[in-house]
């Protein structure tokens, strides 16, 4: 019989630290150098001084006799397996980031992670926030009236703001447009000529 001390307890303690969703090829997952540099010191410090202090006070709990009623040994095996499942969520989270540094890109006519935008409502009411997100994926926008559409287009033709084309199809290759959307490959919008 295998000791219960080796074994996980459930699946779902697996993932430790949420569920670390699958990104679909081709999309990155871009941190910045100081999100990057919190996620490792974490990293490290769980590795380098938590977990072998635990380990420690369990192997210690362990020589003190009956284990099922142990509350040290208890809790420091719950407090292991926690830490364990943290320790693979970093792992996973370092391993797909892209570190890239907002301070690198420059200009107005873009809007990229890591950057600071500012934007006015319809109240007239300024708000600045920066760009950031483990899956970040701009969709589309809404533009409410017809009025806003026009602010919104005049705004876009003053600043010089131009979108990014990723490819062009030909009506005729419309599925083709649609698959390539599909695959989350693309950066930019996909056009479709008529």
């Amino acid at each position: 019989a295998m000791s219960k001390a080796f074994t996980k307890e459930n699946d779902a303690d697996d993932d430790g630290g949420g569920s670390l969703l699958a990104l679909p090829a081709g999309v990155k997952n871009y941190i910045t150098p100081a999100g990057y540099a919190r996620l490792r010191a974490e990293w490290l410090t769980l590795m380098d001084e938590e977990r072998p202090r635990i380990v420690e006070a369990v192997h210690w709990a362990a020589k003190n006799g009956d284990r099922s009623e142990n509350g040290d040994y208890l809790y420091g095996k719950k407090r292991l397996r926690e830490i364990d499942r943290r320790i693979r969520f970093l792992t996973k989270r370092l391993e797909l980031a892209q570190v890239t540094d907002p301070g690198l890109n420059r200009g107005k006519d873009q809007v990229f992670f890591g950057a600071t935008v500012r934007y006015v409502n319809d109240a007239g009411e300024e708000t600045t926030v920066t760009i950031m997100g483990m899956q970040l994926r701009v969709q589309g926008l809404s533009v409410g009236s017809r009025q806003s559409q026009q602010e919104m287009i005049r705004a876009i033709e003053a600043n010089g703001i131009k979108p990014v084309i990723d490819s062009s199809f030909p009506l005729d290759k419309l599925g083709d447009a649609f698959r390539h959307q599909e695959s989350n490959t693309h950066f930019g919008k996909i056009c479709v000529e008529w």
